[in-house]
Protein backbone atom coordinates (compact mmCIF):
# COMPACT_ATOMS: atom_id res chain seq x y z
CA UNK A 1 0.00 0.00 0.00
CA UNK A 2 3.35 2.09 -0.06
CA UNK A 3 2.18 3.03 -3.89
CA UNK A 4 -1.39 3.58 -5.07
CA UNK A 5 -1.65 2.99 -8.74
CA UNK A 6 -3.13 4.53 -11.69
CA UNK A 7 -6.49 4.21 -12.29
CA UNK A 8 -5.75 2.58 -15.65
CA UNK A 9 -3.46 0.05 -13.69
CA UNK A 10 -6.80 -1.50 -11.96
CA UNK A 11 -7.78 -4.80 -13.28
CA UNK A 12 -11.21 -4.17 -14.94
CA UNK A 13 -12.81 -7.17 -13.22
CA UNK A 14 -12.28 -5.04 -10.20
CA UNK A 15 -13.73 -2.18 -11.69
CA UNK A 16 -17.68 -1.15 -12.18
CA UNK A 17 -19.66 -2.37 -15.21
CA UNK A 18 -19.80 1.16 -16.53
CA UNK A 19 -20.81 -0.27 -19.94
CA UNK A 20 -23.94 -2.23 -18.30
CA UNK A 21 -24.94 1.52 -18.22
CA UNK A 22 -23.58 3.35 -21.21
CA UNK A 23 -21.93 1.35 -23.98
CA UNK A 24 -19.32 4.38 -24.07
CA UNK A 25 -18.81 8.20 -23.33
CA UNK A 26 -20.38 9.03 -26.76
CA UNK A 27 -23.13 7.20 -25.92
CA UNK A 28 -23.62 9.10 -23.16
CA UNK A 29 -23.15 11.96 -24.68
CA UNK A 30 -26.06 11.42 -27.35
CA UNK A 31 -28.29 10.51 -24.75
CA UNK A 32 -27.48 13.51 -22.72
CA UNK A 33 -28.59 15.38 -26.12
CA UNK A 34 -31.68 13.34 -26.63
CA UNK A 35 -32.43 14.26 -22.93
CA UNK A 36 -32.02 17.77 -23.52
CA UNK A 37 -34.17 17.74 -26.79
CA UNK A 38 -37.35 16.06 -25.42
CA UNK A 39 -37.51 18.13 -22.20
CA UNK A 40 -40.46 19.86 -24.32
CA UNK A 41 -42.23 17.18 -25.12
CA UNK A 42 -42.51 16.54 -21.09
CA UNK A 43 -42.93 20.35 -20.69
CA UNK A 44 -46.33 20.79 -22.50
CA UNK A 45 -48.42 18.43 -20.43
CA UNK A 46 -47.93 21.62 -18.05
CA UNK A 47 -51.59 23.39 -17.74
CA UNK A 48 -53.28 20.36 -19.03
CA UNK A 49 -52.89 17.86 -15.76
CA UNK A 50 -57.05 18.83 -15.09
CA UNK A 51 -58.19 17.60 -18.14
CA UNK A 52 -58.71 14.29 -17.42
CA UNK A 53 -57.60 10.97 -15.42
CA UNK A 54 -56.09 10.22 -18.03
CA UNK A 55 -54.04 13.17 -19.50
CA UNK A 56 -52.87 12.68 -15.52
CA UNK A 57 -52.13 9.61 -16.37
CA UNK A 58 -50.14 10.50 -19.21
CA UNK A 59 -48.40 13.31 -18.16
CA UNK A 60 -47.01 11.17 -14.87
CA UNK A 61 -45.73 8.64 -17.49
CA UNK A 62 -43.64 11.07 -19.25
CA UNK A 63 -42.69 12.92 -16.99
CA UNK A 64 -41.09 9.43 -14.80
CA UNK A 65 -39.48 8.59 -17.81
CA UNK A 66 -37.65 11.21 -18.03
CA UNK A 67 -36.41 11.77 -14.65
CA UNK A 68 -35.13 8.12 -14.95
CA UNK A 69 -33.00 8.68 -17.81
CA UNK A 70 -32.05 11.67 -16.18
CA UNK A 71 -31.08 10.15 -13.05
CA UNK A 72 -28.88 6.97 -15.66
CA UNK A 73 -26.80 10.42 -17.29
CA UNK A 74 -26.41 11.87 -13.74
CA UNK A 75 -25.22 8.22 -11.79
CA UNK A 76 -22.61 7.65 -14.88
CA UNK A 77 -20.82 10.42 -14.58
CA UNK A 78 -20.80 10.93 -11.25
CA UNK A 79 -19.32 7.60 -11.16
CA UNK A 80 -16.67 8.22 -13.23
CA UNK A 81 -16.06 11.38 -11.84
CA UNK A 82 -15.85 9.70 -8.15
CA UNK A 83 -13.25 7.21 -9.21
CA UNK A 84 -10.96 9.07 -10.95
CA UNK A 85 -11.15 13.15 -9.89
CA UNK A 86 -8.39 14.06 -11.86
CA UNK A 87 -10.07 12.94 -14.83
CA UNK A 88 -11.23 16.07 -16.68
CA UNK A 89 -13.56 14.12 -18.92
CA UNK A 90 -15.72 13.06 -16.23
CA UNK A 91 -15.78 15.82 -14.17
CA UNK A 92 -17.05 17.80 -17.11
CA UNK A 93 -19.51 14.88 -17.94
CA UNK A 94 -20.61 15.50 -14.47
CA UNK A 95 -20.99 19.21 -14.41
CA UNK A 96 -23.11 18.94 -17.75
CA UNK A 97 -25.14 16.05 -16.05
CA UNK A 98 -25.96 18.26 -13.13
CA UNK A 99 -26.79 20.89 -15.57
CA UNK A 100 -29.36 18.88 -17.18
CA UNK A 101 -30.55 17.26 -13.98
CA UNK A 102 -31.25 20.84 -12.95
CA UNK A 103 -33.48 21.66 -16.35
CA UNK A 104 -35.31 18.58 -16.34
CA UNK A 105 -36.61 19.43 -12.34
CA UNK A 106 -37.21 23.03 -13.65
CA UNK A 107 -39.33 21.47 -16.28
CA UNK A 108 -41.32 18.50 -14.11
CA UNK A 109 -42.40 21.46 -11.52
CA UNK A 110 -45.50 21.98 -12.51
CA UNK A 111 -46.89 18.95 -11.55
CA UNK A 112 -47.69 19.21 -7.94
CA UNK A 113 -48.92 22.54 -8.18
CA UNK A 114 -51.32 21.60 -10.81
CA UNK A 115 -51.94 18.15 -8.99
CA UNK A 116 -53.18 20.14 -5.51
CA UNK A 117 -55.36 22.78 -8.28
CA UNK A 118 -57.59 19.66 -9.14
CA UNK A 119 -58.16 18.82 -5.30
CA UNK A 120 -57.73 16.05 -3.22
CA UNK A 121 -61.17 14.68 -3.91
CA UNK A 122 -61.21 14.46 -7.61
CA UNK A 123 -57.78 13.16 -7.48
CA UNK A 124 -58.45 10.16 -5.15
CA UNK A 125 -61.82 9.55 -7.94
CA UNK A 126 -59.41 9.58 -10.66
CA UNK A 127 -57.07 7.06 -8.59
CA UNK A 128 -59.39 4.47 -8.37
CA UNK A 129 -61.02 5.36 -12.29
CA UNK A 130 -57.52 5.27 -14.13
CA UNK A 131 -55.62 1.71 -13.94
CA UNK A 132 -52.40 3.58 -14.40
CA UNK A 133 -52.69 6.24 -11.53
CA UNK A 134 -53.44 2.85 -8.74
CA UNK A 135 -49.85 3.46 -7.67
CA UNK A 136 -49.82 7.12 -6.63
CA UNK A 137 -52.11 6.76 -3.51
CA UNK A 138 -49.13 7.27 -0.99
CA UNK A 139 -48.02 10.09 -3.78
CA UNK A 140 -51.36 11.62 -3.40
CA UNK A 141 -51.53 11.35 0.43
CA UNK A 142 -48.11 12.39 0.43
CA UNK A 143 -49.11 15.99 -1.72
CA UNK A 144 -51.64 17.07 0.19
CA UNK A 145 -49.58 16.24 3.70
CA UNK A 146 -47.04 18.93 1.84
CA UNK A 147 -49.64 21.14 0.89
CA UNK A 148 -48.65 23.71 3.12
CA UNK A 149 -45.19 24.17 1.71
CA UNK A 150 -45.94 23.54 -2.16
CA UNK A 151 -46.16 26.92 -3.95
CA UNK A 152 -47.60 27.91 -7.00
CA UNK A 153 -46.25 26.81 -10.08
CA UNK A 154 -43.50 29.92 -10.83
CA UNK A 155 -42.16 29.77 -7.55
CA UNK A 156 -41.96 26.32 -7.77
CA UNK A 157 -40.36 25.93 -11.30
CA UNK A 158 -37.77 29.08 -9.60
CA UNK A 159 -36.74 26.51 -6.84
CA UNK A 160 -36.42 23.90 -9.23
CA UNK A 161 -34.04 25.91 -11.14
CA UNK A 162 -31.94 26.35 -7.92
CA UNK A 163 -31.22 22.56 -7.88
CA UNK A 164 -28.21 23.04 -9.97
CA UNK A 165 -26.54 26.50 -9.14
CA UNK A 166 -27.03 25.08 -4.96
CA UNK A 167 -25.33 22.12 -5.70
CA UNK A 168 -21.95 24.69 -6.15
CA UNK A 169 -20.96 24.58 -2.93
CA UNK A 170 -20.94 20.74 -2.77
CA UNK A 171 -18.95 20.24 -5.53
CA UNK A 172 -16.63 23.01 -5.09
CA UNK A 173 -16.00 21.44 -2.01
CA UNK A 174 -15.55 18.11 -3.52
CA UNK A 175 -13.27 19.11 -6.44
CA UNK A 176 -11.17 21.07 -4.00
CA UNK A 177 -10.74 17.87 -1.65
CA UNK A 178 -10.76 14.97 -3.69
CA UNK A 179 -9.06 16.23 -7.05
CA UNK A 180 -6.75 19.36 -5.76
CA UNK A 181 -5.61 18.64 -2.41
CA UNK A 182 -2.25 16.78 -2.49
CA UNK A 183 -1.17 15.40 0.93
CA UNK A 184 2.08 15.21 1.96
CA UNK A 185 3.67 11.13 2.58
CA UNK A 186 3.10 9.76 5.63
CA UNK A 187 6.33 8.66 6.87
CA UNK A 188 6.62 5.78 9.50
CA UNK A 189 8.98 4.98 12.15
CA UNK A 190 11.27 3.89 9.98
CA UNK A 191 11.47 6.71 7.28
CA UNK A 192 9.47 5.13 5.00
CA UNK A 193 7.15 7.12 2.56
CA UNK A 194 3.97 6.19 2.08
CA UNK A 195 1.75 7.76 -0.34
CA UNK A 196 -1.19 9.74 1.76
CA UNK A 197 -4.55 9.92 -0.48
CA UNK A 198 -8.34 10.13 0.32
CA UNK A 199 -8.60 6.62 -0.79
CA UNK A 200 -5.23 5.59 1.48
CA UNK A 201 -5.79 8.26 4.60
CA UNK A 202 -8.33 5.20 6.49
CA UNK A 203 -5.60 2.63 5.96
CA UNK A 204 -2.73 4.35 7.00
CA UNK A 205 -4.81 5.98 9.95
CA UNK A 206 -5.21 2.10 11.09
CA UNK A 207 -1.72 1.21 11.06
CA UNK A 208 0.34 -0.03 13.79
CA UNK A 209 2.89 2.52 14.05
CA UNK A 210 2.31 4.83 16.08
CA UNK A 211 4.74 7.35 14.10
CA UNK A 212 3.00 6.55 10.89
CA UNK A 213 -0.81 6.78 12.37
CA UNK A 214 0.69 10.46 13.84
CA UNK A 215 1.66 11.32 10.63
CA UNK A 216 -1.30 10.46 8.77
CA UNK A 217 -3.39 12.43 11.29
CA UNK A 218 -1.29 15.77 10.99
CA UNK A 219 -1.18 16.26 7.10
CA UNK A 220 -4.52 15.00 6.26
CA UNK A 221 -5.91 17.85 9.09
CA UNK A 222 -3.22 20.38 8.20
CA UNK A 223 -3.89 20.11 4.71
CA UNK A 224 -7.79 21.11 5.43
CA UNK A 225 -6.09 23.84 7.83
CA UNK A 226 -4.63 25.50 5.06
CA UNK A 227 -7.72 25.68 3.51
CA UNK A 228 -9.85 26.57 6.38
CA UNK A 229 -11.81 29.74 5.24
CA UNK A 230 -12.48 28.35 1.67
CA UNK A 231 -13.66 25.46 2.69
CA UNK A 232 -15.78 27.27 5.78
CA UNK A 233 -17.13 30.04 3.24
CA UNK A 234 -18.72 26.81 1.48
CA UNK A 235 -20.31 24.84 4.20
CA UNK A 236 -21.49 28.35 5.12
CA UNK A 237 -23.22 29.12 1.85
CA UNK A 238 -25.07 25.51 1.92
CA UNK A 239 -26.41 26.39 5.32
CA UNK A 240 -27.43 29.18 4.44
CA UNK A 241 -28.99 28.05 0.93
CA UNK A 242 -30.99 25.76 3.13
CA UNK A 243 -31.93 28.22 5.29
CA UNK A 244 -33.53 29.90 2.28
CA UNK A 245 -35.30 26.78 1.46
CA UNK A 246 -36.84 26.39 4.43
CA UNK A 247 -38.22 29.64 4.42
CA UNK A 248 -39.23 30.17 1.19
CA UNK A 249 -41.48 26.45 1.62
CA UNK A 250 -42.68 28.03 5.52
CA UNK A 251 -41.24 26.02 7.74
CA UNK A 252 -40.61 26.94 11.69
CA UNK A 253 -36.91 25.78 11.17
CA UNK A 254 -34.23 24.10 9.21
CA UNK A 255 -34.31 20.52 11.17
CA UNK A 256 -38.45 20.62 10.45
CA UNK A 257 -38.06 21.70 6.92
CA UNK A 258 -35.67 18.04 6.82
CA UNK A 259 -37.41 15.98 8.77
CA UNK A 260 -40.58 17.00 7.16
CA UNK A 261 -40.57 15.51 3.81
CA UNK A 262 -40.45 11.76 5.66
CA UNK A 263 -42.98 12.63 7.88
CA UNK A 264 -40.60 12.39 10.99
CA UNK A 265 -41.15 14.72 14.08
CA UNK A 266 -38.12 16.68 15.54
CA UNK A 267 -38.38 14.91 18.33
CA UNK A 268 -36.66 11.66 16.78
CA UNK A 269 -33.42 14.08 16.22
CA UNK A 270 -33.49 15.38 19.73
CA UNK A 271 -34.31 11.76 21.43
CA UNK A 272 -30.79 10.25 19.72
CA UNK A 273 -29.36 13.34 20.91
CA UNK A 274 -30.83 13.47 24.49
CA UNK A 275 -29.58 9.33 24.82
CA UNK A 276 -26.06 10.03 22.68
CA UNK A 277 -25.33 12.67 25.48
CA UNK A 278 -26.49 10.37 28.53
CA UNK A 279 -24.50 7.70 27.90
CA UNK A 280 -20.95 9.39 26.78
CA UNK A 281 -19.32 7.85 29.93
CA UNK A 282 -19.83 4.47 27.67
CA UNK A 283 -17.55 5.89 25.38
CA UNK A 284 -15.23 7.35 28.05
CA UNK A 285 -15.05 3.85 29.35
CA UNK A 286 -13.83 2.59 25.92
CA UNK A 287 -11.56 5.09 25.24
CA UNK A 288 -9.46 4.06 28.48
CA UNK A 289 -9.91 0.43 27.61
CA UNK A 290 -7.93 1.10 23.98
CA UNK A 291 -5.20 3.60 26.24
CA UNK A 292 -4.52 0.30 28.36
CA UNK A 293 -4.77 -2.42 25.45
CA UNK A 294 -1.97 -0.02 23.74
CA UNK A 295 0.02 0.67 26.41
CA UNK A 296 -0.10 4.32 26.20
CA UNK A 297 0.17 6.76 28.96
CA UNK A 298 -2.46 9.26 26.74
CA UNK A 299 -4.68 8.79 24.13
CA UNK A 300 -5.17 10.70 21.14
CA UNK A 301 -7.25 10.99 18.53
CA UNK A 302 -4.73 9.23 15.98
CA UNK A 303 -4.83 5.88 18.23
CA UNK A 304 -8.56 5.94 18.11
CA UNK A 305 -8.31 3.11 15.01
CA UNK A 306 -4.64 1.50 16.35
CA UNK A 307 -4.88 -1.79 15.99
CA UNK A 308 -5.25 -3.91 19.11
CA UNK A 309 -3.19 -7.17 18.13
CA UNK A 310 -1.07 -7.81 15.47
CA UNK A 311 -2.45 -10.55 13.82
CA UNK A 312 -5.32 -9.12 11.90
CA UNK A 313 -6.43 -11.29 9.59
CA UNK A 314 -5.48 -10.69 5.68
CA UNK A 315 -8.67 -10.87 3.68
CA UNK A 316 -8.67 -11.14 -0.08
CA UNK A 317 -12.10 -9.71 -1.50
CA UNK A 318 -12.92 -13.12 -2.39
CA UNK A 319 -12.30 -13.80 1.64
CA UNK A 320 -14.54 -11.35 2.32
CA UNK A 321 -17.31 -12.08 0.16
CA UNK A 322 -17.63 -15.56 0.59
CA UNK A 323 -17.44 -14.59 4.81
CA UNK A 324 -20.36 -11.81 4.35
CA UNK A 325 -22.28 -14.35 2.00
CA UNK A 326 -22.10 -16.69 5.12
CA UNK A 327 -23.05 -13.84 7.36
CA UNK A 328 -26.33 -13.17 5.54
CA UNK A 329 -27.05 -17.18 5.16
CA UNK A 330 -30.02 -16.64 7.45
CA UNK A 331 -31.49 -14.23 4.37
CA UNK A 332 -31.98 -17.26 2.69
CA UNK A 333 -30.60 -18.43 -0.59
CA UNK A 334 -31.77 -16.77 -3.40
CA UNK A 335 -31.03 -13.26 -1.01
CA UNK A 336 -27.37 -14.63 -0.64
CA UNK A 337 -26.84 -15.63 -4.42
CA UNK A 338 -28.04 -12.13 -5.47
CA UNK A 339 -25.34 -10.42 -3.12
CA UNK A 340 -22.31 -13.32 -4.61
CA UNK A 341 -23.63 -12.59 -8.10
CA UNK A 342 -23.34 -8.96 -7.95
CA UNK A 343 -19.59 -8.84 -6.12
CA UNK A 344 -18.26 -11.14 -8.02
CA UNK A 345 -19.81 -11.83 -11.30
CA UNK A 346 -21.74 -8.51 -11.97
CA UNK A 347 -19.00 -5.96 -11.08
CA UNK A 348 -21.49 -3.91 -8.71
CA UNK A 349 -18.11 -2.74 -7.45
CA UNK A 350 -15.67 -1.09 -7.99
CA UNK A 351 -12.92 -2.62 -5.69
CA UNK A 352 -9.85 -1.24 -4.81
CA UNK A 353 -7.80 2.27 -4.36
CA UNK A 354 -6.20 4.30 -7.32
CA UNK A 355 -4.99 7.65 -7.73
CA UNK A 356 -7.73 10.14 -7.78
CA UNK A 357 -10.74 8.19 -6.57
CA UNK A 358 -12.44 10.12 -3.98
CA UNK A 359 -12.79 9.48 -0.52
CA UNK A 360 -15.33 6.64 1.47
CA UNK A 361 -17.68 4.41 -0.07
CA UNK A 362 -20.97 4.43 -1.19
CA UNK A 363 -24.07 2.51 -3.51
CA UNK A 364 -25.24 4.23 -6.25
CA UNK A 365 -27.69 3.70 -9.28
CA UNK A 366 -31.24 4.28 -10.34
CA UNK A 367 -34.13 2.07 -11.71
CA UNK A 368 -32.57 0.20 -14.74
CA UNK A 369 -28.80 -0.25 -13.40
CA UNK A 370 -26.90 -2.40 -11.16
CA UNK A 371 -27.07 -1.01 -7.48
CA UNK A 372 -22.74 0.15 -8.14
CA UNK A 373 -20.24 0.08 -5.26
CA UNK A 374 -17.14 2.66 -4.89
CA UNK A 375 -15.06 1.90 -2.26
CA UNK A 376 -11.25 1.48 -1.81
CA UNK A 377 -11.02 -2.38 -0.53
CA UNK A 378 -7.98 -3.37 2.18
CA UNK A 379 -7.22 -6.47 3.04
CA UNK A 380 -8.21 -6.35 6.49
CA UNK A 381 -11.54 -6.28 8.44
CA UNK A 382 -12.52 -3.48 7.64
CA UNK A 383 -12.36 -3.87 4.10
CA UNK A 384 -14.61 -6.65 4.88
CA UNK A 385 -17.65 -4.65 7.08
CA UNK A 386 -17.40 -1.75 4.47
CA UNK A 387 -17.89 -4.06 1.25
CA UNK A 388 -20.98 -5.97 3.95
CA UNK A 389 -21.90 -2.28 4.30
CA UNK A 390 -22.64 -1.34 0.97
CA UNK A 391 -23.86 -4.37 0.03
CA UNK A 392 -26.51 -3.75 1.95
CA UNK A 393 -27.43 -0.55 0.76
CA UNK A 394 -27.25 -2.12 -2.66
CA UNK A 395 -29.32 -4.89 -1.61
CA UNK A 396 -32.40 -2.07 -0.63
CA UNK A 397 -31.72 -0.66 -3.57
CA UNK A 398 -31.93 -3.58 -5.94
CA UNK A 399 -35.45 -5.21 -4.17
CA UNK A 400 -36.89 -1.60 -4.28
CA UNK A 401 -36.66 -1.17 -7.91
CA UNK A 402 -37.79 -5.28 -8.25
CA UNK A 403 -41.06 -4.68 -6.21
CA UNK A 404 -41.87 -0.77 -6.84
CA UNK A 405 -42.97 1.32 -9.49
CA UNK A 406 -40.48 4.47 -10.27
CA UNK A 407 -41.89 7.00 -8.27
CA UNK A 408 -41.42 4.56 -4.95
CA UNK A 409 -37.86 3.50 -5.97
CA UNK A 410 -36.07 5.62 -4.29
CA UNK A 411 -36.10 5.16 -0.24
CA UNK A 412 -35.13 7.45 2.06
CA UNK A 413 -31.77 8.47 3.69
CA UNK A 414 -33.91 8.13 7.05
CA UNK A 415 -34.13 3.75 6.02
CA UNK A 416 -30.78 3.83 4.37
CA UNK A 417 -28.86 3.17 7.10
CA UNK A 418 -30.45 0.33 8.33
CA UNK A 419 -29.96 -1.83 5.47
CA UNK A 420 -26.51 -1.14 5.35
CA UNK A 421 -25.41 -1.71 9.41
CA UNK A 422 -27.99 -4.55 9.38
CA UNK A 423 -25.76 -6.37 7.05
CA UNK A 424 -22.68 -5.63 9.44
CA UNK A 425 -24.62 -7.00 12.69
CA UNK A 426 -25.33 -10.21 11.03
CA UNK A 427 -21.84 -10.93 9.87
CA UNK A 428 -20.29 -9.87 12.84
CA UNK A 429 -22.78 -12.28 14.58
CA UNK A 430 -21.51 -15.22 12.48
CA UNK A 431 -17.77 -14.94 12.04
CA UNK A 432 -17.64 -13.98 16.33
CA UNK A 433 -19.75 -17.50 16.70
CA UNK A 434 -17.46 -19.46 14.19
CA UNK A 435 -14.03 -18.09 14.89
CA UNK A 436 -12.64 -18.46 18.39
CA UNK A 437 -9.47 -17.79 17.74
CA UNK A 438 -8.10 -14.71 20.15
CA UNK A 439 -6.70 -12.49 17.78
CA UNK A 440 -9.52 -12.47 15.52
CA UNK A 441 -12.11 -12.23 18.18
CA UNK A 442 -10.51 -8.89 18.85
CA UNK A 443 -10.22 -7.88 15.21
CA UNK A 444 -13.79 -8.52 14.78
CA UNK A 445 -14.63 -6.47 17.79
CA UNK A 446 -12.18 -3.72 16.75
CA UNK A 447 -13.91 -3.38 13.82
CA UNK A 448 -16.99 -3.40 14.94
CA UNK A 449 -16.46 -0.62 17.71
CA UNK A 450 -14.86 1.40 14.85
CA UNK A 451 -18.17 1.30 13.12
CA UNK A 452 -19.89 2.42 16.35
CA UNK A 453 -17.11 4.83 16.54
CA UNK A 454 -18.59 6.29 13.50
CA UNK A 455 -21.87 6.11 13.39
CA UNK A 456 -22.23 6.68 17.18
CA UNK A 457 -19.95 8.71 18.59
CA UNK A 458 -18.62 11.08 15.57
CA UNK A 459 -21.64 11.03 13.34
CA UNK A 460 -23.84 11.87 16.58
CA UNK A 461 -21.37 14.90 17.16
CA UNK A 462 -21.32 16.34 14.13
CA UNK A 463 -25.41 16.28 13.99
CA UNK A 464 -24.90 18.57 17.58
CA UNK A 465 -22.35 20.61 15.07
CA UNK A 466 -25.33 21.09 12.27
CA UNK A 467 -27.74 21.89 14.64
CA UNK A 468 -26.11 24.86 16.14
CA UNK A 469 -24.45 26.33 12.59
CA UNK A 470 -27.91 26.13 11.18
CA UNK A 471 -29.70 28.08 14.53
CA UNK A 472 -27.73 30.22 13.98
CA UNK A 473 -27.39 31.02 10.62
CA UNK A 474 -31.65 31.07 11.13
CA UNK A 475 -30.86 34.05 13.50
CA UNK A 476 -28.34 35.51 10.88
CA UNK A 477 -25.43 35.17 13.18
CA UNK A 478 -21.85 34.44 10.92
CA UNK A 479 -20.04 30.95 10.44
CA UNK A 480 -16.88 31.78 9.98
CA UNK A 481 -14.02 29.12 9.86
CA UNK A 482 -12.82 30.15 13.55
CA UNK A 483 -16.02 29.55 14.99
CA UNK A 484 -17.09 26.49 13.53
CA UNK A 485 -13.97 24.65 14.82
CA UNK A 486 -14.34 26.27 18.16
CA UNK A 487 -17.44 24.67 17.95
CA UNK A 488 -16.49 21.32 16.70
CA UNK A 489 -13.01 21.25 19.03
CA UNK A 490 -15.88 22.39 22.07
CA UNK A 491 -18.47 19.33 20.99
CA UNK A 492 -15.37 16.63 20.94
CA UNK A 493 -13.64 17.82 24.18
CA UNK A 494 -17.22 16.84 26.04
CA UNK A 495 -17.43 13.79 23.97
CA UNK A 496 -13.99 12.68 24.72
CA UNK A 497 -13.90 13.63 28.13
CA UNK A 498 -10.63 13.27 30.24
CA UNK A 499 -10.09 9.97 28.18
CA UNK A 500 -8.73 11.35 25.10
CA UNK A 501 -6.04 14.11 24.51
CA UNK A 502 -6.90 16.93 21.25
CA UNK A 503 -5.15 19.16 19.62
CA UNK A 504 -8.15 21.91 19.62
CA UNK A 505 -7.43 22.94 16.06
CA UNK A 506 -6.91 20.20 14.17
CA UNK A 507 -9.64 18.70 15.80
CA UNK A 508 -11.73 21.61 15.20
CA UNK A 509 -11.51 21.22 11.56
CA UNK A 510 -12.50 17.55 11.28
CA UNK A 511 -16.56 18.67 10.28
CA UNK A 512 -14.69 19.84 6.65
CA UNK A 513 -13.80 16.35 6.33
CA UNK A 514 -16.88 15.05 5.63
CA UNK A 515 -18.95 15.88 3.02
CA UNK A 516 -22.00 14.41 4.14
CA UNK A 517 -22.96 18.27 5.67
CA UNK A 518 -23.61 19.24 2.40
CA UNK A 519 -26.54 17.03 2.80
CA UNK A 520 -29.07 18.62 5.23
CA UNK A 521 -29.34 16.72 8.57
CA UNK A 522 -28.10 13.87 7.00
CA UNK A 523 -25.20 12.23 9.68
CA UNK A 524 -28.06 11.70 12.97
CA UNK A 525 -29.53 9.20 10.51
CA UNK A 526 -26.58 7.11 10.84
CA UNK A 527 -27.09 6.96 14.51
CA UNK A 528 -31.10 6.04 13.99
CA UNK A 529 -30.00 3.69 10.97
CA UNK A 530 -27.17 1.54 13.55
CA UNK A 531 -29.80 1.49 16.19
CA UNK A 532 -33.04 0.38 13.97
CA UNK A 533 -30.48 -2.61 12.22
CA UNK A 534 -28.80 -4.14 15.51
CA UNK A 535 -32.89 -4.34 16.81
CA UNK A 536 -34.07 -5.78 13.66
CA UNK A 537 -30.78 -8.07 12.95
CA UNK A 538 -31.25 -9.58 16.61
CA UNK A 539 -34.80 -10.67 15.67
CA UNK A 540 -33.66 -12.21 12.89
CA UNK A 541 -30.69 -13.86 15.06
CA UNK A 542 -32.82 -14.77 17.69
CA UNK A 543 -35.14 -16.86 15.38
CA UNK A 544 -37.98 -14.44 15.87
CA UNK A 545 -40.88 -15.59 13.77
CA UNK A 546 -41.54 -14.14 10.59
CA UNK A 547 -38.44 -11.60 10.75
CA UNK A 548 -36.78 -12.61 7.84
CA UNK A 549 -40.19 -12.09 6.07
CA UNK A 550 -40.68 -8.97 7.93
CA UNK A 551 -37.12 -7.42 6.91
CA UNK A 552 -37.28 -8.52 3.21
CA UNK A 553 -40.94 -6.29 2.78
CA UNK A 554 -39.12 -3.67 4.51
CA UNK A 555 -36.24 -3.32 2.03
CA UNK A 556 -39.34 -4.79 -0.98
CA UNK A 557 -41.08 -1.36 0.26
CA UNK A 558 -38.64 1.01 -1.34
CA UNK A 559 -40.36 4.52 -0.87
CA UNK A 560 -44.08 3.01 -0.46
CA UNK A 561 -44.03 4.03 2.98
CA UNK A 562 -43.04 6.90 5.83
CA UNK A 563 -39.66 5.56 6.68
CA UNK A 564 -41.01 4.88 10.21
CA UNK A 565 -44.26 3.22 8.90
CA UNK A 566 -41.79 0.59 7.03
CA UNK A 567 -39.70 0.02 10.29
CA UNK A 568 -42.35 -0.74 11.83
CA UNK A 569 -43.33 -3.37 9.34
CA UNK A 570 -39.98 -5.03 9.98
CA UNK A 571 -39.91 -4.62 13.76
CA UNK A 572 -38.99 -1.47 15.29
CA UNK A 573 -40.01 1.77 16.63
CA UNK A 574 -37.32 4.23 16.08
CA UNK A 575 -39.36 7.43 17.05
CA UNK A 576 -39.00 5.59 20.68
CA UNK A 577 -35.42 6.44 21.96
CA UNK A 578 -35.77 1.99 23.63
CA UNK A 579 -33.59 1.28 20.07
CA UNK A 580 -31.00 4.28 19.92
CA UNK A 581 -30.53 2.86 24.55
CA UNK A 582 -30.66 -0.77 23.30
CA UNK A 583 -28.06 -0.41 20.61
CA UNK A 584 -25.52 1.02 23.24
CA UNK A 585 -26.16 -1.46 25.18
CA UNK A 586 -25.29 -4.05 22.37
CA UNK A 587 -21.90 -1.86 22.34
CA UNK A 588 -21.48 -1.90 25.58
CA UNK A 589 -21.16 -5.57 25.50
CA UNK A 590 -18.82 -5.47 23.04
CA UNK A 591 -16.80 -3.43 25.09
CA UNK A 592 -17.08 -5.68 28.04
CA UNK A 593 -15.70 -8.29 26.10
CA UNK A 594 -13.08 -6.43 24.68
CA UNK A 595 -11.64 -5.41 27.83
CA UNK A 596 -11.18 -9.50 28.67
CA UNK A 597 -9.51 -10.36 25.95
CA UNK A 598 -7.00 -7.54 26.03
CA UNK A 599 -7.05 -7.37 29.65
Amino acid sequence: MSKIPARNEIDPKYTWNAESVFASPEAWSAEAEKIVADIPSVKAFQGKLASNAASLADAMEAVEKIIQRVEHLNMYAGFSYSVDTADQKAAAMADKAGGIHGQVIAAVSFVQPEMLEIGEQTLRQWLRDETRLTEYEHYVNNLFRNQAHVRSTEVEEILGMLADPFDGSSSTASMLTNADFHFPPAIDSHGKEHDLTQGTFYKIRANSDRVARQNTWNNYLDTYLAHKNTLATNLATSIKQNVFLMRARKHKSTLAASLFENDIKVEVFHNLIDVFKKNLPVWQRYFDIRRKALGVDELYPYDLWAPLTSSNPKLSYQQAVDWICDGLSPMGEDYVNTVRKGALEDRWVDVYPNQGKRNGAFSWGAPGTHPFIMMSFNDDMTGLSTLAHELGHSMHSYLAWQNQPLVYGEYSLFVAEVASNFHQALVRGYLLQNNPDKDLQIAIIEEAMSNFLRYFFIMPTLARFELETHERAEKGEPLTADTMMTLMADLFSEGYGETVKIDRERVGIIWATFGHLFSDYYVYQYATGISGAHALSRRVLDGVPNAVDDYTKFLKAGGSMYPLDALKMAGVDLASPSPVEETFAVMSDYIDRLEKLTA
